[in-house]
């Protein structure tokens, strides 16, 4: 439950940007393709932290580690008050990256020591929860504090709870053995140069990263999308992207996690199959809230085109995360979720902000966002063919299902 919280308070710290970027581009005078480089450094810092945390997490006691890294993205939010240029900010916004990529790694391999195999889905659909709710809250409290105290009030008090979470872990947390639930815990020669060899933890993590590339983008630029299409108001957009990501993702990643924890009993390849159709079906409700003011002439389709799309997408959160836990070795589990935190970030929502922010400047933000239909799709088919090599999933009560 408190790394759950954690997660949640994360994702506050994550969105808090994308609901005040408006403020920030007017105090800066910086453009969309800037705008949208904020995210890249970001990431930069993230990708580059990750190798090292991930060998840290496979070596050493991951709940310190924990600790220390809310408590630092904490304090790099605290110091946002005194931000007061662009390169600055940069330079923050890359050093929130490092403690958040290190809670990243760590969290999901710490929960794998707790459950068997044929519960990761369950847990890990519950840990992800707090994606769509704590980035639904990070626009909220982005747009909202912003909107009345400045942009740089809303990091301040997204700083704080981040703050009382860490020395509850400290406190009340126990770390298990590693590799408890399956009694395996050796660090063998070759073992992590098998990641690259594994073919379902490579789909998990490439099919991830499209995917990712997608609700990156649409989660960057959606809130600037609904000021200037829909001619909303900075509180008004950062409210109704916040209403639609905690409602639509929060059901996407409930249902979904429950979708495949059934299916699972009778097919082993759902931790797959759930993602893949999710993604592909997403597609056309897309189109509708990028170009439906266009092609029918209307914006009233734009948000439920957006509600359906964010609920479609989230269908795989849980399953995604699963099957690259299930896909390899309790030691070397915090460095697999290095490699995917790298690959999907690194394909996924690094580039696509300053992607779309390009495409923008250079057409429309609406056609900078219809790039991100592209990876929907090939995510979508990466995850199918991942099915095809998806390895049995064991049940705790025996049964083994292909």
């Amino acid at each position: 439950m408190l790394l759950t919280a954690l997660n949640f308070v994360n994702y506050i710290d994550r969105y808090i940007l994308p609901g005040v970027q408006e403020q920030v581009k007017g105090e800066f005078r910086i453009t969309d393709a800037q705008i949208g480089s904020l995210t890249l450094w970001f990431m930069v810092a993230y990708m580059a932290t990750s190798p090292i945390t991930g060998w840290l997490g496979d070596r050493f006691p991951r709940k310190p580690m924990i600790v220390i890294a809310a408590l630092f993205w904490s304090g790099i939010n605290f110091l946002t008050a005194t931000v007061h240029s662009y390169d600055s900010l940069n330079l923050r916004h890359a050093a929130l990256g490092i403690g958040e990529a290190s809670f990243g790694i760590f969290a999901p391999a710490l929960l794998a020591d707790f459950y068997p195999e044929d519960q990761r889905n369950r847990v890990l659909t519950i840990f992800n929860v707090a994606i769509p709710v704590g980035a639904a809250l990070g626009y909220l409290v982005g747009g909202t504090v912003g909107a009345h105290f400045g942009w740089r009030m809303s990091f301040i008090v997204s700083a704080v709870p981040g703050v009382i979470l860490a020395l509850l872990i400290a406190v009340l947390m126990k770390e298990p053995a590693r590799g408890k639930s399956e009694g395996r815990a050796k660090l063998e020669k070759g073992t992590v140069l098998g990641l690259v060899r594994n073919k379902p933890y490579l789909c998990s993590i490439l099919g991830y990263a499209a995917v990712t590339f997608s609700i990156g983008g649409i989660s960057w630029w959606m809130p600037s999308f609904l000021q200037r299409v829909d001619g909303r108001s900075q509180s008004s957009a950062a409210f109704l992207m916040g209403a639609i990501t905690v409602v639509t993702g929060l059901l996407g990643t409930i249902v979904g996690g429950t979708i495949a924890q059934r299916w699972s009993r009778t097919n082993g390849k759902a931790l797959y199959l759930v993602p893949a159709i999710g993604s592909l079906l997403a597609v056309p409700p897309a189109v509708v809230c990028f170009f439906g003011p266009q092609l029918l002439g209307t914006k009233a389709f734009t948000l439920p085109g957006l509600a359906l799309a964010v609920f479609l997408i989230f269908l795989g959160t849980g399953p995604i995360n699963a099957s690259t836990i299930n896909a390899v070795r309790p030691e070397v589990r915090a460095t697999a979720m290095a490699g995917q935190l790298l690959m999907i970030h690194l394909l996924g929502d690094a580039i696509s902000p300053r992607i779309i922010g390009v495409v923008s400047d250079r057409s429309n933000l609406a056609l900078g966002l219809g790039s991100t239909l592209i990876t929907l799709v090939l995510g979508s088919v990466i995850f199918f063919i991942g099915s095809k090599v998806a390895p049995p999933l064991r049940h705790s009560d025996g049964p083994v299902v292909a």
